[in-house]
């Protein structure tokens, strides 16, 4: 299926998208010409299992892998091909990340961990950031903890740092790899609410690797990859239609409506 370059309703994209590691007779090709797209404004829940390519597909998104071949958009910008240093400003400007590991800096409080796109980019936040930085500490329950170092937060309040650090510039998207894998039940469903509130309230465009089907059922919209290719793509499901489709095997039966 082709998606049109000038389509404004995808915050990224990919087009006949191949990545292969190794070479030769080791050669895995983890992605195998995937053409999908991520809606503007939408949370979007990428899922598959074990080796299905769903990381990969998230990271080339995202400009931190290259395809072997085929193209990829942020927004309308063409990625394929940028420098790194392209590649970087592109990333640092409209693009944040919350990762399964919450990658915050130790030596760095809450309150510098959030800050610390702007302190990458070398400037400081306009008045109309830090009022918007201001709402997302108050809304995360943060304000009593910005003075804290991770080590002195528990795993579901670094992980909120990590989303206010990825939403505090109000990037086009936001990449969110298996967000809730290290946490506790409660804290994981209080990380899925802020995403979907990030993309209902905000209009943020978020995508959200996940193995996990309740995770998923908080999204608006459910791609399943399998072999490195599009399995199936389906609105909102429940936990129990996500669940029950996964283990159909229906990861090798056609997809529907992809990139739609």
């Amino acid at each position: 299926m082709h998606i049109s370059s000038t389509d404004l309703g995808l915050a990224a994209r990919v087009q006949q998208l191949t990545k292969t590691y190794g070479t030769g007779d080791s050669a895995v090709r983890a992605l195998d010409g995937v053409t999908v797209g991520i809606r503007r404004g939408e949370f979007t829940a990428i899922m598959g299992p074990s080796g299905s390519g769903k990381s990969t597909l998230m990271h080339v998104m995202a400009g931190l892998d290259a395809a072997t071949s085929g193209r990829a958009w942020l927004g309308d910008t063409e990625i394929t091909g940028l420098t790194d240093v392209e590649l970087t400003i592109l990333r640092r400007r409209r693009v944040g990340f919350v990762f399964q590991a919450f990658n915050l800096v130790p030596t760095l409080d809450a309150l510098g961990n959030i800050l610390l796109p702007f302190d990458l980019d070398g400037r400081r936040p306009s008045a109309l950031e830090r009022a918007r930085i201001d709402r997302l500490v108050a809304t995360l329950g943060l304000t009593s903890r910005l003075g804290h170092r991770p080590h002195e937060l528990s795993g579901g309040q670094q992980q909120r740092v990590a989303i206010a650090r990825a939403l505090a510039t109000a990037p086009d998207v936001v990449f969110a790899d298996e967000p809730t894998g290290n946490l506790d039940s409660r804290s994981g469903r209080e990380v899925l609410r802020l995403l979907s509130d990030a993309s209902r309230e905000h209009g943020q465009s978020i995508a959200m690797v996940t193995h996990d089907p309740v995770a998923a059922s908080h999204a608006d919209r459910v791609i399943v990859l399998g072999d490195g290719r599009i399995a199936a793509d389906k609105p909102r499901q429940s936990a129990e239609e996500i669940a029950a489709f996964l283990l159909a095997g229906e990861l090798t039966g056609p997809a529907a409506e992809v990139g739609a």
